[in-house]
């Protein structure tokens, strides 16, 4: 175990009319989730209920279980479900261990990856949005438990002070985020009078968008094989061989269960993709669940009203799948336009660069001009 790094408890939840392997996969998702904030997860506990318990999401009985087996090997549970208030007080009092459930720990990760003052903002509306109505017997809670995992962010004395003072910081975000929000709609008029289309990528958390988009645009975007490295949205320009120029945006993951804060406060982010002529939607073809993971993505896109922006899928990862496999994406019976890459080692991107450009110049009977060929001097 890295030195520093609390040592997690994975608690979830299979209600019984669900499939088992939904709640498994679930847990190995928050044990992926536990790593990125930075945790090391010790264990995991799958509980089998008909339905939640009211006081402890798990049954006392488990409770109890983990305070006697697990506590003195553990710093907190991570729960995959969201708790109220008082469940979570009520887990905490019983193990004397520090609880975050699986909202609190996404919000987590977003305050240590937010680098751009507008990303701090949105993130510390949604964490306060999320611990409004939790605050009471809070303060006592985080001073008795101490920092780390589930405590960035606003602070032990945000959440000390009264729901009024958060009210009113939460007022003077939204207004910041406003002021933002319209300086971004101004630096958007050089591109909608030059007319140079754009494609925002979107996808599940670690499907590979920023590895893809340096690929394409030849940038640096930082790229790691961990969730939610990308909050901020990045914008570069890309030019085919043909000569042809379209901008595409870098826009932050989505995962299953997304806490609704979060959608609310990265509003004025998401709006890169309202702006975008076409999404692309990129795919790991390689990941168990893929398509779980594609119709999650497909949920969000339609939450924010993208349900009838143009979408061309992705397929990426193919290098990780057998020789071949990657032809059967282009079987599939629908209009959408589809193909196979791989980001990693280049494959497919050509092919990706011919499709993005044909699908901008058909849709909607849209007409976009190839960027002129640079002008050539001779010299002698």
């Amino acid at each position: 175990m890295s030195e520093g790094r609390e040592r997690a408890l994975l608690v979830g939840l299979h209600r019984k009319r669900t499939p088992r392997w939904e709640a498994e996969e679930s847990l190995v998702e928050l044990g992926r989730l536990a790593e990125s904030a930075g945790a090391t997860v010790v264990a995991t506990i799958l509980q089998e209920r008909d339905s939640p318990d009211p006081r402890y999401l798990i049954g006392k009985g488990k409770a109890e279980e983990i305070k006697e087996r697990w506590r003195e090997a553990i710093d907190l549970l991570l729960v995959d479900e969201e708790l109220s208030g008082s469940q979570q007080r009520s887990l905490e009092e019983l193990t004397g261990r520090k609880t975050v459930d699986r909202p609190s720990l996404i919000l987590d990760i977003f305050a240590q990856r937010a680098k751009t003052r507008e990303g701090k903002l949105q993130v510390e509306l949604a964490q306060l949005d999320y611990l409004l109505p939790r605050l009471v017997g809070r303060g006592v809670d985080l001073s008795r438990l101490g920092g780390g995992i589930g405590t960035r962010g606003p602070g032990e004395t945000q959440l000390e002070t009264d729901r009024r003072t958060i009210r009113r910081r939460m007022a003077r975000i939204r207004g910041d985020l406003e002021k933002l929000r319209r300086h971004r709609a101004l630096l958007r008029r050089p591109r909608r009078r030059h007319a140079i289309p754009i494609v925002a990528l979107v996808g599940y958390t670690n499907a590979g968008k920023s590895t893809l988009f340096n690929a394409l645009t030849h940038s640096g975007v930082r790229t790691d094989n961990a969730l939610f490295v990308t909050l901020d949205p990045v914008l570069r320009r890309v030019t085919n061989a043909d000569g042809f120029v379209f901008l595409l945006s870098d826009t932050v993951g989505f995962i299953r269960r997304l806490p609704p804060q979060l959608v609310a406060a990265f509003k004025a982010t998401l709006e890169e993709l309202h702006e975008a002529d076409l999404l692309a939607h990129l795919i790991d073809a390689s990941h168990p669940q893929m398509m779980e993971q594609k119709l999650t993505v497909d949920a969000i896109l339609e939450e924010l009203g993208l349900s009838g922006k143009p979408v061309a899928e992705v397929y990426n990862k193919v290098d990780l799948l057998p020789w071949g496999a990657e032809r059967a994406f282009a079987r599939v019976a629908d209009s959408t336009p589809r193909i196979a890459v791989s980001a990693r080692t280049g494959y497919g991107l050509d092919r990706l660069r011919d499709l993005l450009r044909d699908v901008l110049v058909s849709t909607d009977g849209r007409t976009v001009e190839p960027a002129p060929a640079p002008r050539l001097t001779v010299r002698g």
